[in-house]
């Protein structure tokens, strides 16, 4: 087996635990009254399951909410790179399997978008709606991400790459240095390890699904962000087009548009999810 960094210390208080079937802890939780559906979040690249800590209030009034923090990131182990998204996908059917959950609704942003794509596609069977906010079937060409994963394993960087996901994922007026929210994202990529960051981009580098998000039969919703550089509007509206039957609606945000636009972006999800 590769090497595994499991680091206990990082723990944080409130937070569950399961061993995959690579031998690799990954770290959840579960919020919410039991006999609710359950809506499982998935994240952006370099956060943790704390990226949604400003919209738990709310969607566990309706959901039984199921958050994770993929390996490599937040208080899951840190295996060595590169990963796949089959691999990644696998971690979120291994821990439903874990917690005896059949279906659940998954909303997944940036990231977390690419691996409901690949859940769409490859375990329908386990999804009720599904939400691809801010994200894309395919980020190439491969050459750049082999130069930022060569650049992020390098000691010290980190912090030049913190700077970098702030001014991909806020508007400029939140770039102050007074800005809490934006404080508390960046050090959570300061908290990430160099290797789990490095692993993501290696499975977004092999990614393609520009014709298979074509086999997603569940009902879908894909949220842009009108001025997000990451993931452009234009790659949303591919897959809108792509996933029979998607809904797109696009906010006026950048990247975190549930961060940005917290209230528009919590009455499309809860319509979306609530509607017969």
């Amino acid at each position: 087996m590769k090497n595994i960094i499991n680091d206990e210390s990082r723990t944080t208080a409130g937070v569950n635990f399961f061993k995959t079937g690579d031998g690799v802890r990954i770290a959840y939780r579960i919020d919410g009254s039991a006999g609710k559906p359950v809506l499982m979040l998935g994240n952006s690249i370099a956060t943790s399951m704390s990226m949604w800590d400003g919209q738990l209030a709310e969607l566990s009034l309706h959901f039984r909410v199921l958050r994770y923090d993929y390996r490599g990131h937040g208080d899951s182990d840190t295996p060595d790179g590169p990963y796949s998204f089959d691999r990644l996908g696998r971690d979120v059917i291994e821990l439903l399997d874990a917690l005896q959950i059949d279906r659940m609704h998954f909303l997944g942003l940036s990231l977390g978008g690419v691996i409901g794509q690949w859940l769409g596609i490859y375990a329908p069977e386990r999804i009720d709606r599904l939400i691809l906010s801010n994200t894309s079937s395919y980020l190439g060409p491969a050459d750049q991400w082999e130069s930022l994963i060569t650049s992020v394993l390098q000691p010290g960087k980190l912090p030049e790459f913190a700077d970098m996901f702030m001014n991909n994922w806020f508007p400029s007026h939140m770039l102050v240095s007074d800005n809490a929210l934006v404080a508390s994202f960046r050090e959570t990529v300061l908290a990430t390890r160099p290797q789990g960051i490095a692993g993501s981009w290696a499975a977004i580098r092999d990614m393609d699904m520009r014709r298979t998000a074509a086999l997603i039969n569940n009902p879908t919703l894909v949220i842009a962000g009108q001025y997000d550089t990451v993931t452009l509007p234009s790659h949303s509206e591919l897959l809108a087009e792509t996933v029979p039957n998607a809904k797109l609606v696009i906010l006026p945000s950048v990247h975190l548009s549930n961060v940005e636009y917290q209230a528009e972006f919590l009455g499309a999800v809860l319509e979306f999810l609530e509607t017969k």
